[in-house]
């Protein structure tokens, strides 16, 4: 070979060899998140509780793993383009908050494992086979969230003794979550001699004329159905309620924390816990049809005692004492 051949072949190899090493080099895993409610910004303490359980597991987003989230912002219908683009992604795993986003998810793809946080029954909604064995690309955790109707009443009446008329506010793009709540809380409301009211919203100025509704109606008190859209517009119900006086209850304690009445549900820094703990487990190689679904069992009743004041409205001893937290 003649000396000049020789000297251009070796600069060949040499330039293309950080390439092929490059090639080489496993890319960091994508761990999608596929939210059907809030923003960034309402999620933002929750999933920085995420990302610490994973950092604990020797995942760190941007040193080995890449975090990308996509948010419906409330609107239902985006939630099958956005499963799309996470799976175009070759996402490693699908976090799917709530029933909705979960569906979408496991509608878009049968080999990605995807993780759910849902408030409604997994076998009923069609997501796993059996907690113990979901059987497929799906687990995650159940918050028995929408199946509180009866117990929030209950907690509702002893701070309302006198409550004849209750509200119950249910997002109707949420169908499943709809059902199982206006179900759970008329069996409920039977019992005790309550009506229930029944009022939809799945947008902000629906909120709006929801609670003009419930005011036309003389609602005694409010129910707020279990969905991630609420959850997002939290502090406008908790305006609305307290501006019109309206005794109100909720499932998590985010809404006490704006300003909210009372909550009694599942702990979402629990369930986060649990999501960041299967997503470790999932990097590593374990499969989600291994993995039974979790059942978040820490309910917690939260007092918003700054606003029962407000409402004037006095809080009996025994909630008190019963009460996770009282926010003065």
């Amino acid at each position: 070979m003649k000396r000049r051949e020789f000297i251009t072949l070796l600069g060949s190899a040499v330039a293309a060899w950080p390439l092929a090493a490059r090639a080489q080099q496993p890319a960091m895993p994508v761990v999608g998140y596929l939210i059907a409610g809030p923003s960034r910004r309402e999620l933002a303490r929750l999933q920085a509780l995420f990302r610490q359980i994973l950092a604990e597991a020797g995942y760190v987003e941007g040193r080995n793993l890449t975090i990308e989230s996509r948010y419906a912002e409330g609107q239902y219908d985006r939630l099958p383009a956005l499963a799309a683009e996470l799976v175009q992604r070759h996402a490693a795993v699908i976090i799917a908050g709530t029933t909705p986003a979960a569906l979408a998810a496991k509608a878009a793809t049968a080999t990605i494992p995807i993780l759910f946080n849902t408030p409604d029954d997994p076998v009923g909604v069609g997501l796993v086979a059996s907690l113990a064995r979901p059987g497929g690309n799906a687990t995650g955790v159940h918050q028995l969230n929408t199946a509180l109707g009866a117990k929030q009443l209950q907690l509702l009446r002893e701070l309302v003794p006198s409550a004849a008329r209750v509200g119950l506010l249910v997002n109707p793009n949420n169908s499943n979550a709809e059902a199982v709540m206006t179900r759970e809380m008329t069996a409920a409301a039977s019992i005790i001699g309550v009506e229930i009211d029944v009022v939809q919203a799945s947008d902000r100025s629906e909120i709006g004329t929801a609670f003009a509704t419930l005011v036309r109606n003389r609602a005694d008190a409010l129910v707020v159905g279990a969905d991630s859209f609420f959850f997002g517009r939290r502090l406008q119900l908790a305006t609305l309620a307290t501006r019109h006086a309206i005794p109100t209850i909720y499932n998590a304690r985010e809404f006490p924390e704006a300003g909210g009445l009372m909550s009694y549900g599942a702990s979402l820094s629990e369930v986060y816990r649990y999501l960041g703990a299967y997503t470790a487990r999932i990097l590593k190689g374990d499969k989600p049809a291994d993995l039974p679904v979790v059942q978040s069992t820490k309910l917690e009743l939260v007092i918003n005692h700054e606003t029962a004041r407000v409402l004037d409205l006095p809080v009996p001893d025994k909630l008190l004492a019963i009460a996770d937290e009282v926010i003065e």
